[in-house]
């Protein structure tokens, strides 16, 4: 267990982090190579932080995706093209999101190495 009935936890080595399935969260088959690992328990914070890594090819599934909240992330290395509502784009590092995550999206690893983002979201979602 990350974070037990003790002292509050403030920091988390990076073995620590919480794997979480995409399949588990209705991401679909091909989703299954996207690793979305979070800091800490969400169920205890108002605040969501993964370390999302998608290799080539990956994507988040072929439907939209759409829940309460919003979110956020800051690309570290590779490339992903984004899709939120009707608009497109393609990142590279050191660029950014931040949307309302009502609005239907998708995140897909166009580039030919891993995509590396680190994301918030508000309220947590999965």
């Amino acid at each position: 267990e990350v974070e037990g009935n003790g002292p509050p936890k403030y920091f988390y080595g990076a073995d620590e982090f919480i794997e979480l399935s995409p399949q588990e969260i209705g991401l679909g088959k091909d989703a299954a190579r996207v690793s979305l690992r979070q800091l800490g328990d969400a169920t205890k914070h108002t605040l969501q932080v993964l370390h999302e890594i998608y290799p080539p090819g990956a994507d988040t599934g072929p439907d939209m995706l759409n829940h309460e909240g919003e979110e956020a992330g800051v690309v570290v290395s590779g490339i992903i093209e984004i899709t939120v509502d009707s608009q497109v784009r393609v990142l590279n590092p050191g660029d950014g999101y931040l949307f309302e995550s009502r609005l239907p999206h998708r995140f897909r690893n166009i580039g030919g190495g891993d995509c590396i983002i680190v994301s918030a979201c508000t309220p947590p979602s999965f």
